[in-house]
């Protein structure tokens, strides 16, 4: 491509982008595909004024009151646009221009692009579903189950199943490769030779290999509040992954000021996330009293607490149901959200009690997951295992 042509293009783009008003200064006229491309962003950010309303005589946002409108426009953006502008797009109409109550409709449901974010949505209507829409809705979510699965699955089973094997830990490795070396090193420091720059290691430590046997339990307490709907949907995905592995036993329970147990639907979390109902109260002392009854093994048992921490039961219970799950043993994993946001706004003085207890909270990506997941399996410390994470965007 020549400078010239280069110039125009970037003076098209421009045009897309400031939406052709007179004062946009490109001087470019669009034709072709780059009038639907035009009409589609127009729908979405069309010009309004500082309140939102559209000003006289201008464009404004709007995809009209039909399912049918708002289905023609979703095609254009499938069409025009990668799958992840789309996704956004998606997000933006339905923040924006209040489409959910079109997404009751199934024609509607059909045209989506699905993503976590449409799920989480999907779900907080779960109620409200009329029966034509149900169908269509179980399929969204079902594609975006397979897919996620797809993605995190085998990653999750190899990062966890390798630390269940380093957990074991034997006094004579049969192998070289079951040698624990920083363990190792450790336990002969007293045989350093400065002479010779090297450490005899007279005592082995090593890995053992696990057997079928349940070596970990592993309990998920999701906080079913709006705000963490991705984290539902993500967290579900997991946990029936976890339940996949005979050597861990897992259970799963959601709540808002009720707790449900969801964990004989873990073997299928189209189910799982079905059977949550996001939107509610919060009352996380009430969970984790849940939760401590299902501990009969504490040594061996990780409880993962996902929640934003805004607590609407007896925070001062709360706070000593953790204490006394840590004193007796569990590996306590708080997380202010599972996802690829970062964290939500949060109880700062509630994170700060729970890091006093040595519980810290931090916000984990689906794809760091399963790291974490094998670092509380080898009881790591886990608030220097958060710290080394990539900032969340």
């Amino acid at each position: 491509m020549n400078g010239s042509d280069g110039g125009g293009e970037r003076l098209r783009r421009w045009r897309l982008v400031l939406g052709g008003d007179k004062a946009d200064g490109t001087g470019v006229s669009l034709t072709g595909d780059d009038v639907r491309i035009d009409g589609a962003l127009e729908k979405l950010y069309g010009a309004g004024d500082d309140d939102g309303r559209p000003r006289p005589g201008r464009r404004s946002a709007g995809l009209g009151d039909s399912a049918p409108s708002v289905a023609r426009w979703l095609g254009d953006i499938r069409a025009y646009f990668p799958s992840s502008v789309v996704q956004v797009m998606q997000k933006d109409a339905i923040e924006r221009l209040d489409l959910t109550r079109l997404l009751l409709e199934p024609e509607m449901l059909d045209a989506v692009e699905p993503d976590v974010h449409l799920v989480g949505t999907l779900l907080s209507l779960n109620r409200v579903l009329p029966d034509r829409a149900r169908e269509s809705a179980r399929a969204v979510v079902r594609k975006v189950v397979h897919d996620l699965e797809r993605r995190l699955a085998q990653r999750t089973r190899s990062a966890i199943g390798g630390a269940l094997d380093r957990s074991a830990r034997v006094l004579r490795p049969r192998r070289l490769a079951d040698v624990d070396w920083e363990r190792t090193i450790r336990a002969n420091l007293r045989n350093y030779l400065p002479e010779h720059g090297t450490l005899v290691p007279e005592r082995l430590i090593g890995y053992g290999r696990r057997q079928q046997a349940v070596k970990r339990d592993v309990v998920l307490a999701i906080d079913q509040s709006g705000s963490m709907a991705a984290s539902v949907v993500y967290a579900s995905v997991f946990g029936a992954v976890l339940a996949s592995m005979r050597s861990l036993r897992t259970s799963l329970v959601v709540f808002d000021t009720n707790v449900v147990d969801l964990t004989d639907q873990l073997h299928d979390p189209v189910e799982v996330l079905f059977g949550t109902q996001l939107g509610g109260g919060t009352d996380i002392n009430r969970a984790v009293a849940y939760c401590q009854g299902l501990v009969t093994r504490p040594n061996d048992t990780i409880l993962v607490l996902i929640s934003d921490l805004y607590e609407g039961g007896i925070r001062d219970e709360l706070l000593r149901r953790v204490a006394a799950l840590t004193a007796a043993g569990v590996q306590v994993v708080v997380l202010l959200a599972l996802s690829d946001e970062g964290a939500p706004a949060y109880d700062h003085e509630n994170a700060a009690a729970l890091a006093a207890l040595g519980v810290p909270a931090f916000a984990c990506t689906p794809d760091a997951f399963p790291e974490l997941m094998a670092a509380a399996i080898e009881r790591r410390d886990l608030k220097e295992w958060s710290e080394r994470q990539p900032a969340s965007p």
